[in-house]
């Protein structure tokens, strides 16, 4: 019997493809599988653009209703599979099939790291884009449009934001997660003082705090320093690996202890 009510789909950002010897979130879903869980991976484009893997997201979601024969799914996205799914959720009639939503640091108000791509000369950053989709493609995506999708993650100032989209028939919760300096994630360690000389608030190389915060915000995935790459358990030392499986257990048994 599984542990929670209905399955649950984890959905991912950009940058990441779930391919057959790649586990796009590395060994969490094996653990979360392990303790009884229904754990599934949308497999939707790496570099396709918002409304793009939104209709991928329905489509994944609507074969594991089929498959399951059960009336909803709950979603756990990550980065922008969280930009994904809202808008799936506010423009594909998809709200009845979902029970709950966790965003797990999803840039919602954009990453000023889109910014600084975007400042790069075009007559480098086309030709770069261009070889990113050629890439991706040979990858499984379907539709690559790295050029697209970094505009569409473009830093929104608070004043610009605008009102959040509810769903009222949906429970709706997040997370973000932070690093402290360079040394915490010397792959995100640019990123992150990049990030730290526009805003001095918590971020994890890629999102900031700020930006993640949406429906029922519920802190810090994790108490130590956790940067956005290892959220998904991507080259996580063994020690941060079960305190982030036990995070991601946590968080799935809690949605089930909600009738989710």
């Amino acid at each position: 019997m599984a542990a929670s009510k209905y399955p649950i789909i984890f959905v991912y950002g950009i940058f990441v493809k779930e391919m057959k010897h790649f586990k796009a979130f590395g060994g969490i879903e094996k653990a979360l599988k392990k303790v009884g869980f229904d754990v599934y991976t949308a497999h939707t484009d790496g570099f396709g653009t918002i409304e793009n893997n939104a209709l991928q997201l329905k489509e994944e979601i609507e074969k594991i209703l089929k498959q399951k024969n059960v009336e909803k799914v709950n979603i756990i996205a990550y980065s922008k599979g969280g930009n994904d799914a809202i808008y799936m959720l506010d423009n594909l009639g998809m709200q009845d099939s979902v029970a709950s939503v966790t965003m797990l640091s999803a840039p919602l108000k954009g990453s000023r790291l889109a910014d600084v791509f975007l400042s790069v000369p075009k007559f480098l950053l086309k030709p770069g884009a261009v070889c990113m989709n050629c890439l991706y493609k040979i990858l499984g995506d379907k539709h690559p449009n790295s050029f697209q999708v970094l505009h569409e993650l473009k830093h929104i100032p608070d004043e610009e934001y605008p009102p959040e989209i509810e769903f009222p028939s949906i429970y709706c919760q997040s997370y973000s997660s932070r690093i402290n300096s360079y040394f915490d994630d010397l792959l995100l360690g640019v990123p992150f003082k990049i990030l730290q000389r526009f805003e001095k608030t918590p971020c994890d190389g890629a999102v900031t705090a700020n930006s993640a915060k949406w429906g029922e915000y519920k802190g810090e995935c994790m108490a130590e320093p956790l940067s956005h790459r290892q959220l998904m358990d991507f080259l996580v030392g063994k020690k941060k690996k079960q305190k982030l499986y036990q995070f991601y257990i946590s968080l799935c048994r809690d949605l089930a202890e909600r009738g989710f």
